[in-house]
């Protein structure tokens, strides 16, 4: 069974958290761009299987949390911390897919003292002014929009359509099995309006907050060699400024295709 509550930060903002209870070890969760921040059917069973205790939010401006314009990356370390101990949890590791792997690895970098380990899935790298980040993207568009500033970025989302290139066969195969949850739920999420998307977008390519190269705590890099949405060289980027961390390479994978290792993390970050 899962909770679901409203958590109030220092600053009077609301943010919708979620916790699957339990007494097993604790892994929090960041959703990937855009989603409703729920615990979705995969994430939870994986995680029952394993005795672990899952605890996620929704970001500011999605699903009744408080929006925040101009938020950045490491604004996400706060809001875990806050969301934790509303719900007891003072361990934990983090795991984040797609958008949510900065958000996890800005929890690692700046809460040292409560994140044991972090992964991420398909994780984006940092944008530091140059255009080859945005190579091999198959629609970099919202993000190039974003880079013009926040107006721009919600004029992209009142004209913009999904584009199902993006996707690869094998991702259309696994959101059409046992992922099937997470497109449904990217859905909901766009349904109610953009302007959580928008604002990751923003601070995706705006500064961090903060330097990946500060984590101390083991990370497991995990991206698929077929991925369009974010190409595997957001890897590369990531194991250059964590030169420690250990990465697995996915043949064949896409951007939710990856999601398959799952439990494999899963059991990585438990065994660390």
């Amino acid at each position: 069974m899962v909770i679901e509550r409203d958590v109030q930060v220092a600053d009077g903002r609301t943010l919708r958290a979620f916790d699957s209870e339990g007494d097993g070890p604790v892994v929090f969760w960041h959703h990937g761009t855009p989603h409703t921040g729920a615990i979705l059917a995969p994430l939870l069973d994986g995680a029952v299987q394993r005795g672990l205790r899952l605890v996620t939010y929704a970001r500011p401006g999605y699903r009744g949390s408080t929006l925040v314009p101009g938020r950045d990356v490491a604004s996400a370390a706060g809001d875990a911390a806050a969301v934790a101990s509303a719900f007891g949890v003072e361990r934990f590791a983090v795991m984040g897919a797609s958008g949510g792997g900065p958000h996890a690895l800005a929890c690692a970098a700046l809460l040292p003292d409560r994140v044991s380990a972090a992964a991420t899935f398909a994780g984006l790298s940092q944008y530091t002014g140059d255009a080859s980040w945005f190579a091999d993207m198959a629609d970099d568009r919202a993000l190039r929009a974003a880079l013009e500033g926040r107006d721009a970025r919600l004029r992209h989302a009142e004209r913009a359509e999904f584009d199902p290139a993006v996707f690869t066969d094998a991702d259309w195969a696994t959101l059409n099995g046992a992922w099937g949850a997470l497109g449904e739920d990217a859905g909901r999420a766009a349904a109610v309006g953009p302007d959580g998307q928008v604002d990751d977008d923003m601070a995706f390519v705006s500064p961090w907050g903060f330097d990946p190269a500060d984590i101390a705590v083991p990370v497991l890099i995990i991206h698929g060699d077929g991925d369009r949405m974010v190409p595997p060289a957001n890897a590369d980027r990531l194991m250059a400024a964590l030169p420690k961390a250990t990465r697995w390479e996915r043949p064949g994978d896409g951007h939710v295709s990856v999601m398959a290792a799952y439990g494999d993390a899963l059991d990585w970050l438990v065994a660390h």
